[in-house]
């Protein structure tokens, strides 16, 4: 009862965590398109990808150093804390590289990524104002990893949630009443993991923690230990990216540009949905991690049980809800009512998140192999769904089945990825 109470507790704050997260990209969005039209989305779009890296850099370190700490540590092992010190520094030093580009080369980052004259003159100080805090993104999905494994979700999951309320409250503030516009957006972004590292640290000094930042040498070591085992949750940052562009390119070689944007409304709706099942592994990670350290294996499969359940059962409620209420939600994203647009979207939200059920499977399985040290798996099944199966489906099943073959890769990858996941469980895993 003491396991299932702590899942409980965990899971249901890191998903309250997670869905906030991605809520306030939403408002980032929606004020951008509000204060700076086509241009300003434009611009938005072409950085996501940046976005993505930056938080996948930070979180594949973060959590995977979390991990290699609670296990050493159980273990006794002297090396244990110099894993937060390990991950701050070679963070600050990844974020660095952004900070630079972001300060002598937006305009040039720009016109790599696509942006014509126009964008580039829209976005270029969105661009240099977020990427110069590229360390500090990064540090704050460390200090919510470590949270996490310290026994204090209810802190990770209010340095999230406020500093996401803080992005949306201070993005509407920063572009209208102060008419700062896309500096605003920025600005607002850059500083809410600044609160998010604060409320952090009110767990760091406080007598309830049990992190100590003990100075140790930087070592490359511990840094690919902890990326090993955290590949899981940077593929599930960059994947994203990596996926819409691959979609994009092929929807626009086969319809058009209407249908891309249908597929805008799809991703915007499964940001939110992939946040619940990222918000149940996180989580579970941290106590995972703990028991298998310690060596109790019968707790680890319990959770491991308790999480493929409830990552089902949280699935098929989901996919009811966008299946029965398909058409709302697409209108809340088509206020112009383009009946080509409807058309595109309609039977897309139906066929693409049929993917949800095997997503939330996956995402699961990897994040069980990430904490119970097994690298190699984690990485096969993140690598899998992230990049190579919906990459090779989307391209065969669009030229079988044109736009709705392009809908239906998403869940034949994740499918397939599922089927091997369930063969590497099935290869006496003790741990898991």
């Amino acid at each position: 009862m003491k396991i299932k109470k702590e899942f409980a507790k965990y899971v249901s704050l890191n998903i309250l965590g997670m869905v906030g997260m991605s809520c306030y990209i939403l408002a980032d969005t929606y004020f951008i398109s509000k204060s700076q039209g086509t241009l300003g989305i434009a611009a938005l779009n072409l950085v996501l990808p940046l976005y993505n890296i930056i938080y996948g850099i930070g979180d594949m370190i973060g959590i995977g150093s979390a991990i290699q700490y609670s296990i050493t540590k159980i273990r006794d092992n002297n090396d244990a804390e110099c894993y937060l010190f390990n991950a701050l520094v070679f963070t600050a030093m990844l974020g660095l590289v952004f900070t630079m580009i972001g300060l002598f080369a937006p305009e040039k980052l720009l016109r790599m990524l696509g942006a014509d004259d126009a964008v580039i003159m829209t976005g270029k100080e969105y661009t240099r104002i977020f990427m110069t805090f590229g360390p500090v993104f990064m540090w704050n999905m460390v200090a919510n990893a470590y949270c996490r494994n310290d026994h204090a979700p209810m802190v990770s999951m209010l340095s999230t949630l406020i500093s996401s309320l803080f992005n949306i409250v201070f993005d509407y503030v920063l572009m209208f009443p102060l008419g700062m516009g896309m500096k605003g957006a920025a600005l607002a972004t850059a500083l809410s993991p600044v609160l998010g590292i604060a409320i952090c640290m009110s767990h760091f000094l406080s007598k309830k923690s049990n992190v100590k930042l003990k100075i140790c040498v930087p070592s490359f070591k511990r840094l690919l230990r902890s990326c090993q085992v955290g590949i899981s949750a940077f593929v599930g940052h960059v994947s994203a990216g990596v996926t819409t562009i691959v979609y994009n390119y092929i929807i626009l070689s086969i319809v058009g540009n209407t249908a891309v944007a249908a597929y805008g409304i799809i991703a915007n709706i499964a940001l939110v949905v992939i946040a619940v099942f990222n918000g149940l592994s996180n989580g579970c990670q941290p106590l995972v991690s703990r028991d298998y350290g310690a060596g109790k294996h019968d707790n680890v499969k319990t959770l491991k049980n308790l999480s493929f359940f409830v990552s089902l059962v949280l699935s098929v409620i989901l996919y009811a809800v966008i299946f029965l209420n398909a058409d709302t939600l697409i209108g809340i994203f088509n206020s112009e009512n383009d009946q080509e647009l409807y058309h595109y979207a309609h039977l897309g939200v139906r066929l693409y998140f049929i993917g949800i059920i095997f997503a939330s499977v996956n995402i699961i399985g990897a994040s069980f192999f990430s904490a119970t040290n097994q690298a190699k798996n984690a990485s096969v099944i993140s690598l899998l769904r992230g990049f190579v199966l919906i990459v090779v489906f989307a391209g065969i099943f669009s030229k079988l089945f044109g736009l709705n073959g392009v809908w239906i890769s998403y869940a034949a990858g994740e499918a397939v990825t599922t089927w091997v996941m369930f063969i590497l469980l099935s290869k006496k895993q003790q741990a898991v």
